[in-house]
């Protein structure tokens, strides 16, 4: 496993200390890990939220009211 050296302020680095001391994280390590695991699930639903955005742009306006869109939902779930 790779190595990084990250430097903090010290308000930031008694935050790390404060998550390890309460238990939720074994060291500091596992701390920025699973930061960095959330960042990356965070940008793929941004990425994934762009690209529908950009296909309803595409598609147009519907001539659907907002009525219609919601009865056509509901009745997709039941």
């Amino acid at each position: 496993m790779a190595t990084m050296n990250v430097s903090l302020p010290d308000p930031m680095k008694e935050w790390v200390e404060s998550q390890i001391e309460s238990g939720h994280y074994s060291n500091a390590s596992d701390y920025v890990r699973d930061l960095i695991r959330r960042d990356q699930g965070y940008q793929d639903k941004r990425e994934i939220l762009i690209k529908a955005l950009i296909a309803g742009e595409k598609s147009g306006i519907s001539k659907q009211t907002i009525d219609d869109i919601w009865k056509e939902v509901k009745a997709r779930n039941r």
